[in-house]
């Protein structure tokens, strides 16, 4: 094929995932036409959290194509990075044997040695520190079977949390969110509320970039019923340019545009106060910083100083717009919001997170088709894999929490464990986590299926820590140096993608069953495989051989995934009827699903009995209809909170004058060590940049192609300028894929109270020509 450059391959993307809207059809390359195959094997998408079912084309005992599931709620689509996923597989640099570091060199050893080397780092360790002396670093792309296990091995056998996932660096203000909303995570809605929504609400996303297909779907909404779509966003991207309202302002300052909207709903008495009377308390936190209820009333109080004008002084977006989107939200037949990282990653993502959640409650905007909040996710297992399987520090699986003793009971019983085994204290999130292996707190780590060596904040303070030569380090990866393997003392060859077996659970709450499809490259082995041995070869090493056999029996992943559906009983999250013939047969279900005749696709909303949650009656039995049966403390009802507006941890000064954001583009995913395998990709994203506002170019003498220095109290990185009407002024953006520009070297580590979610969205930088 030729080759194409940034526009022409935005053009293709565009065309191929919202090609109604956009108003002209490209065909697809001709290398990703159809090709001759011995099979198609029904799987899902490997990139990010909406889930796209595909079938993957098998020729020769190698992956030659994929195509989209039409079947699936993606009818079929895929986005440009799923188009080139055979591309990922036989990538040069794949590892295919276990390395162990010998001084500056690797050296390829066998698996019996890999395996006897860890078990013998971690066992010692444990002997002479205890059990919190080891740690575990899991992600939201590992399979669902693979994460339980993990879990069980250090919280069940070990006794301790020292084990937290990547999804608290994307996704934890959001499930924080939730709970503090609504009692337990996960969205209410699902991709079918697209079809029955009158009004967008994005905020904090790039859902064309991002989430290309469910953006499609939005899109197709819009050329067909004229839907109203509003885009909350300092940069205008390519969803902000598609809008029909859009709102720019400076970062940091959109709690104030939210409350600004809710203050215009109250004055204009847009409120729907039937419902929530019946359905909704108010709270704040009180001077002892626990919660407090308090009225309607005092909430309008609250709301006085939190005027249009007030917003506009603020964030720099003109009082009308917000008077607008308030109008729309609140009258529209059904509203339907999206966020993503800009909300999340903040300082106060978890409040951002309520102010939405308000929104929604306060005009009755939830629980019935098209009007719902949805938390938008970037990995296609960071709900099924980590949020509901509890591979959080906090977490036990299928919201139950560490610090509840009721929960660690239930677990304890549910693992056959001794009373009192689980630590009854919440482990250390990713930062400190990492904070504790780069002190020596922490002797032993295990990281899987991550990047941390280039995704976390302030970055250089955590590698160091992970290059010390006083700790041991194990990275499990498909690709081999990454940022974070050239850092380790040893590297386990992981099966990539269609290499295994296993589920995920992706954003609207469906979970879906990935076969095996060839063998792994060399001795790559499954992440399941690896884990499963290491827990039984550590225990027998601590002297607890008896009970490696009892809590690590498994021959199956299904063995995991059927021990999984019984822990999911008697939760809300109950998936018994889920089984793994069922969720192949349907391509997936949502759940809760609690029989196995319980009819597909699941439960499309959740909490509200009218619309099919079967668990509304289990839990609240008095109820009509909504029940926010999360929340049985405050009668079921969902909490509409009084969260101030409070800027950033490090606004933009003097000193640092500009706003540095970091984020994606539609070629690549994360940190690259996937995407960056595709020689298309690459031709059109090659490098990585800096976005500038034509008006702060101007007076920096910057043009399109000049290098520049961006410079933060953490460190500073040369980058070309590109020119571009998308950041408002005083606002730079960067992606943070590409490895050889760490620009999380930049960013500031400073993270939310509650959710420990670090603020990648806003850090001080200055800029200056090279």
């Amino acid at each position: 094929m030729a080759e194409m450059n940034r526009r022409d391959f935005l053009k293709w993307s565009a065309a191929i995932t919202a090609a109604s809207v956009v108003g002209f059809e490209l065909s697809l390359p001709e290398n990703l036409q159809a090709v001759e195959v011995d099979k198609w094997v029904k799987s899902v998408c490997r990139y990010c959290g909406a889930g796209c079912g595909l079938y993957i084309g098998v020729k020769g005992g190698k992956v030659v194509a994929v195509k989209g599931d039409d079947k699936n709620w993606n009818r079929g689509y895929l986005c440009v990075k799923g188009s080139y996923l055979p591309k990922i597989l036989d990538a040069p640099d794949r590892l295919k044997y276990p390395m162990v570091r010998d001084g500056n060199k690797w050296k390829r050893i066998s698996w019996d040695k890999a395996m006897n080397l860890m078990v013998s780092k971690f066992a010692e360790a444990i002997k002479k520190y205890g059990p919190h002396a080891v740690g575990f670093y899991g992600s939201g792309q590992s399979f669902s079977e693979e994460s339980y296990l993990a879990n069980k091995l250090y919280k069940g056998a070990l006794g301790t949390n020292n084990i937290d996932g990547n999804p608290r660096l994307c996704m934890a203000s959001a499930a924080v969110g939730y709970v503090t909303s609504f009692g337990k995570d996960e969205p209410m809605g699902s991709y079918d509320d697209i079809y029955h929504a009158d009004c967008f609400f994005i905020i904090g996303s790039n859902m064309s970039e991002a989430h290309p297909v469910i953006f499609r779907l939005v899109m197709e909404q819009k050329r067909k019923r004229n839907v109203k779509i509003v885009v909350v966003d300092p940069r205008k991207t390519l969803t902000a340019r598609n809008a029909d309202l859009y709102l720019d302002f400076v970062p940091g300052t959109d709690l104030f545009i939210l409350h600004a909207m809710a203050h215009v709903i109250v004055k204009e008495k847009l409120y729907n106060k039937d419902f929530f009377d019946k359905h909704a308390v108010f709270k704040k936190m009180g001077p002892d910083n626990k919660p407090v209820n308090v009225t309607f009333d005092e909430y309008v109080k609250f709301l006085e100083e939190y005027t249009p004008e007030l917003a506009e002084q603020k964030s720099g977006c003109p009082k009308e717009k917000i008077i607008q989107a308030a109008r729309w939200f609140a009258t529209s037949k059904a509203t339907m919001s999206f966020w993503c990282m800009g909300i999340n990653q903040r300082t106060r993502g978890v409040w951002a997170n309520n102010l939405i959640h308000n929104l929604h409650l306060l005009t009755g905007q939830i629980c019935r088709p098209g009007a719902t909040p949805f938390s938008l996710t970037g990995q296609p297992n960071a709900c099924g894999g980590i949020r509901d399987v509890g591979l959080l520090s906090h977490l036990l699986p299928y919201g139950r929490v560490i610090a509840n003793e009721k929960h660690r009971a239930e677990m304890e019983e549910f693992w056959g464990i001794p009373k009192g085994r689980i630590h009854s204290k919440p482990g250390p999130t990713a930062i400190e986590l990492f904070t504790k292996f780069a002190e020596g707190e922490i002797k032993c780590l295990w990281v899987v299926c991550t990047n941390p060596g280039q995704s976390l904040p302030n970055l250089q303070k955590y590698r160091k820590g992970m290059a010390s030569g006083d700790t041991f380090l194990v990275v499990s990866e498909a690709y081999h140096p990454s940022r974070t393997s050239e850092l380790a003392d040893l590297v386990l060859p992981a099966a990539l993608w269609c290499e295994k077996e296993g589920t995920y659970g992706q954003s609207e709450r469906r979970y879906q069953y990935l076969p095996q499809v060839i063998k792994p490259l060399g001795e790559a082995k499954s992440d399941f495989e690896v884990i499963l041995t290491f827990a039984r070869k550590l225990l027998t090493a601590l002297g607890r051989e008896d009970e490696a056999k009892k809590l690590f029996p498994y021959k199956t992943t299904e063995d995991v995934w059927n021990e999984m559906r019984a822990c999911s009983k008697n939760t809300v999250y109950n998936f018994w009827g889920m089984t793994r013939a069922r969720l192949i047969k349907e391509h997936g279900m949502l759940w809760p699903v609690p029989t196995e005749d319980y009819p597909a696709p699941g439960t499309l909303r959740r909490f509200t009995a009218k619309y099919g949650d079967p668990l509304v009656k289990k839990f609240d039995p008095k109820a009509e209809d909504i029940s926010f049966y999360g929340n049985p403390a405050d009668g079921n009802r969902a909490i509409i909170w009084l969260r101030p507006a409070v800027g950033p941890a490090e606004p933009a000064d003097k000193d640092y004058p500009f706003v540095l954001t970091t984020g994606r583009l539609i070629e690549h995913w994360h940190t690259g060590t996937m995407t960056m395998k595709v020689p298309e990709l690459m031709r059109a994203a090659p490098q990585a940049f800096v976005e500038i506002n034509p008006k702060d170019a101007q007076k920096l003498g910057i043009k399109t192609g000049d290098k520049v220095r961006l410079t933060s109290r953490r460190g500073s990185i040369v980058l070309p300028a590109k020119v571009v009407d998308i950041p408002r002024p005083g606002v730079l953006f960067v992606p943070f894929h590409y490895p050889e520009k760490l620009i999380n070297d930049l960013v500031t580590d400073a993270f939310d109270a509650l959710s420990k979610q670090p603020e990648f969205k806003i850090s001080a930088v200055r800029i200056e020509k090279v």
